[in-house]
């Protein structure tokens, strides 16, 4: 068992014999069982879909995202109404993205300065600091239970020498948010937060072990970050990324792979070591009709040969959609543009990847996580019996 002081700790249940682990991290607001997908709540709601549907779909984590929530509705007023927690009404375990994805993101509309980004706003062209230390306030109010530390997220056809830079540059602000998040506990002795880092390095191994080593010197962290991949480099990248990886970060601590999140990419980074995942392509995809099945792979239901289709969207599924509804009357809402398509689609991709991870813990506490794996991306692909 992990001896970590409460309220955060990770206990390492399972040794597989391979990459693949089964934990349980620890947070003030309950227990994640890992491996975990995290549905992503960027403006303090999953799209279309309540907190009390989340929790019925296995929702054990949800993700809020802090360059979103600042300008709208502004982190003061959600504080006012109590913290994240209470103002969307989820009262499980949440984490917070610090902006650093939408340095990358919003690349057209932001500048990068030492001190940190400014951002002109999506929403009215008004223009917000982002330092680190303003950072990790506007997570401080917000309340969630694992923050991210700002950091520069480089694309995937950077230069190495714009990767070293913004290696450089994500040390530096980690320290200044470590420092700040420091001052701040000591100023109100609340220890119901902590900080994740987020790793850079891009596609290049070594620069990804340095980043290690160097957040290692910074201090202990209660959990692992791993940024910039799924990006647009090649998936190849990312799988030997990963695999240096797992060799590097203490193995006590669970390991967040951020935003990603489709079916094979999750069991294929599960095998490489990652705890946590997220990603918007569930209801993403769920607003363009597209669904995830285990035999067919990716189907998109406005297809015209579901429209007499009696089947549920996947017929193994467990979730509200696939147990009340046949593909026919699903493929008529969405292609109508109806709400209720999208909100069921949204709940069967969401369920879809919740139960995926779930089964995964499963066949890693089972023993048969390698053989299981591969079995399963060979039918999801195609390639099976």
């Amino acid at each position: 068992m992990n001896d970590r002081i409460p309220p955060f700790g990770f206990d390492l249940g399972s040794d597989p014999g391979c990459s693949a682990r089964a934990g349980t991290f620890m947070t003030p607001h309950g227990p994640v069982r890992t491996p975990v997908f995290m549905p992503v709540g960027t403006l303090g709601t999953v799209k279309g879909v309540s907190p009390d549907e989340l929790r019925g779909l296995g929702a054990s984590m949800i993700l809020g995202n802090t360059y979103h929530l600042f300008l709208r509705p502004g982190s003061e007023r959600v504080r006012r109404f109590g913290g994240l927690h209470a103002f969307m009404r989820w009262d499980g375990p949440l984490l917070t993205d610090s902006g650093g994805f939408q340095v990358f993101s919003l690349a057209a509309i932001r500048e990068i300065r030492e001190d940190g980004v400014v951002f002109r706003s999506h929403i009215d062209g008004s223009s917000h600091h982002f330092t680190p230390e303003r950072v990790v306030e506007v997570q401080r109010v917000l309340g969630p239970d694992v923050m991210m530390a700002f950091d520069h997220c480089p694309s995937g056809d950077s230069t190495r020498s714009e990767i070293e830079v913004a290696n450089d540059r994500t040390l530096r602000w980690l320290r200044r948010c470590r420092r700040r998040l420091d001052e701040l506990k000591d100023e109100d002795g609340r220890t119901h937060q902590t900080m994740f880092p987020v790793l850079q390095g891009g596609s290049h191994t070594d620069l990804r072990r340095l980043h290690v080593q160097q957040f290692r010197d910074v201090g202990e962290w209660d959990g692992w970050g791993i940024g910039g991949l799924s990006v647009g480099e090649k998936k190849g990248a990312m799988w030997e990324v990963l695999e240096t990886l797992h060799g590097e970060i203490p193995t006590d601590r669970p390991r967040y792979l951020m935003g990603v999140g489709y079916p094979d990419d999750l069991l294929e980074a599960v095998r490489r070591g990652c705890d946590m995942f997220d990603c918007v392509a569930p209801t993403r995809n769920a607003r363009h009709g597209t669904a995830w099945t285990a035999e067919e792979g990716q189907i998109n239901l406005k297809g015209a040969r579901f429209r007499d289709d009696t089947d549920p969207i996947d017929p193994e599924c467990d979730c509200y959609a696939c147990t009340r509804f046949d593909r026919a009357y699903v493929r008529h809402l969405v292609a109508a543009g109806e709400l209720l398509g999208m909100r069921l689609v949204s709940i069967h991709n969401l369920r879809f990847l919740v139960r995926l991870a779930q089964s995964a813990r499963e066949h890693i506490l089972h023993g048969d996580f390698t053989a299981w794996s591969r079995d399963w991306l060979e039918r999801y692909h195609g390639t099976g019996v």
